[in-house]
């Protein structure tokens, strides 16, 4: 006994058409075909498939071989003119992207994204509602080429940082002078000018904090000829955190260390002490920073008060780190250093930051800012 042929169905394809075969609301002709494809999927020969749906051999053979070719909207619906797919108007496709672009839970549905399964039963299911019966059947293949050619992407979120600074302009451009008023103390083979006033010693400083003294609890076992793996032990022990307050002199390139329990006001005046001790008496030292509490704190106020005239403080705009060139540095430790580090205490890993700022500090780089600068005006930076 002959079998008849099968056609593959994915399993998107059978859900979407086994819906269409349960709606009530539909068009008689659109859940006949949903039948005729199930159906030869099942293996049905297609005379048996004409005597169930009631319609001749030619029409079955027809709709199954539009829907191998083309698809099941080919299959489902008839095309206004030959050779050309069942249209979406430009006035369904809006309505497609606008529910797109609404966060699911404001719709009623318990997602924060969207996927196109999601999406497309959502639609499917108040379509006809809104006024598009026609969207009611649509596939979720078809609502993503309307949302990819529109360029909406409903599953995916990209950050940003929100100038929540009514000043950022200001202040942006206040550090971008120092930056200037820094390229302009040196000469054009990359030399220090002499200095006509008070010299002033500009610092780019942040904290990066938590920092973990992480121990293995094995030995790694290092590359060998036969294996040029380092292998460890995927578990570990936390030692606890230490944080990093650091420097860069904007003319000399030297980066200046403190390594701490915390990162409190008593830590920062710490760290403008080692600032004092290091730079001859009469000199300006000017800090780069951002917004910390410890930098406004009454503790480090009362600190200042008591050395007028030494320290100046260039505040960054909130959200505006990304203007402090130590930000770079802080990044290079990471990949250089800290990056997969193992301790066995948390005297280890200050020992090592405090050996690796010695080692750097052997051959300083002078950190110069590009980006902006353009924008600052150079009579502005003069004085």
């Amino acid at each position: 006994m002959a079998f008849a042929k099968k056609i593959e169905l994915s399993e998107n394809d059978k859900k979407y058409l086994e819906s269409l075969v349960r709606s009530r609301t539909l068009q008689a002709q659109i859940v006949q075909r949903a039948r005729i494809i199930l159906l030869k999927a099942e293996g049905v020969p297609t005379d048996t498939i004409a005597d169930k749906v009631g319609i001749n051999r030619k029409s079955v053979m027809l709709c199954i071989e539009k829907y191998k070719k083309d698809g099941a909207d080919n299959a489902l619906y008839d095309t206004p003119g030959r050779g050309r797919n069942p249209e979406i108007t430009d006035e369904e496709k809006t309505w497609v992207i606008n529910i797109a672009c609404q966060r699911p839970y404001d719709l009623g549905s318990p997602e924060e994204t969207w996927t196109y399964t999601r999406l497309a039963t959502y639609i499917n299911k108040n379509a006809e509602a809104a006024g598009y019966t026609r969207l009611s059947t649509i596939s979720r293949s078809n609502i993503r080429r309307i949302l990819e050619k529109a360029e909406i992407k409903p599953h995916k979120i990209r950050y940003y940082c929100e100038k929540r600074d009514p000043d950022f302009d200001k202040k942006m451009h206040e550090v971008l002078v120092v930056y200037k008023q820094i390229e302009l103390q040196f000469d054009d083979e990359g030399q220090i000018l002499p200095s006509e006033s008070v010299k002033i010693n500009t610092i780019s400083y942040d904290e990066k904090p938590g920092m973990q003294a992480i121990a293995n609890t094995a030995p790694d076992r290092m590359p060998t000829t036969a294996n040029g793996y380092r292998y460890r032990d995927h578990e570990y022990v936390r030692l606890g955190t230490l944080s990093l307050l650091a420097g860069i002199d904007l003319l000399t390139g030297e980066a200046i260390p403190l390594v701490s329990e915390t990162h409190k006001s008593s830590d920062f005046i710490e760290f403008l002490q080692i600032l004092d001790a290091k730079y001859p008496k009469g000199e300006i030292i000017r800090l780069i920073l951002d917004n910390h509490s410890a930098h406004k704190s009454k503790e480090t106020q009362k600190y200042l008060a008591s050395n007028p005239g030494r320290f100046e403080f260039v505040f960054t705009p909130a959200h505006g780190s990304w203007l402090n060139m130590i930000e770079s540095f802080f990044s290079k430790i990471t990949r250089q250093m800290l990056r997969g580090i193992r301790v066995s205490s948390k005297e280890e890993l200050a020992e090592r930051l405090y050996q690796y700022f010695d080692d750097i500090n052997e051959e300083p780089v002078v950190f110069r800012w590009k980006y902006k600068m353009d924008e600052v005006a150079v009579e502005k930076c003069a004085g």
